[in-house]
């Protein structure tokens, strides 16, 4: 098992950046893929970008070119870079860890931008 504790959310303006952590209490090193989602109030839970063993990236349309996902092994950490931020970026964000067929979720980090 694997406890994720995201870090970083907080209130900016539109165009304002955010950097997201993701801490693992064990080693990452062989975790598959780790994620971060996010849910807005009613709406469902999707995923903004992942990251894989080998370092492959994947990331939701709404976010390309504006968000960055990087992990760090050495410190178990994942990270998200957020730029460019807008009004529509608002939500909880979770981080996720998924091994064989395992997967762990964070209790989730607030962002909320404002116009």
């Amino acid at each position: 098992q694997v406890q994720l504790v995201e870090s970083g959310g907080g209130s900016v303006q539109a165009g304002g950046s955010l950097r997201l952590s993701c801490a693992a209490s064990r080693s990452i090193f062989s975790i598959n893929a780790m994620g971060w989602y996010r849910q807005a109030p009613g709406k469902q839970r999707d995923l903004v970008a992942a990251i894989t063993q080998g370092g492959s990236t994947n990331y939701a349309d709404s976010v390309k070119g504006r968000f960055t996902i990087s992990r760090d092994n050495a410190k178990n950490t994942v990270y998200l870079q957020m730029n460019s931020l807008e009004p529509e970026d608002t939500a909880v964000y979770y981080c996720n860890a998924i091994w064989g067929v395992n997967i762990s979720w964070g209790q989730g980090t607030q962002v909320t931008v404002s116009s």
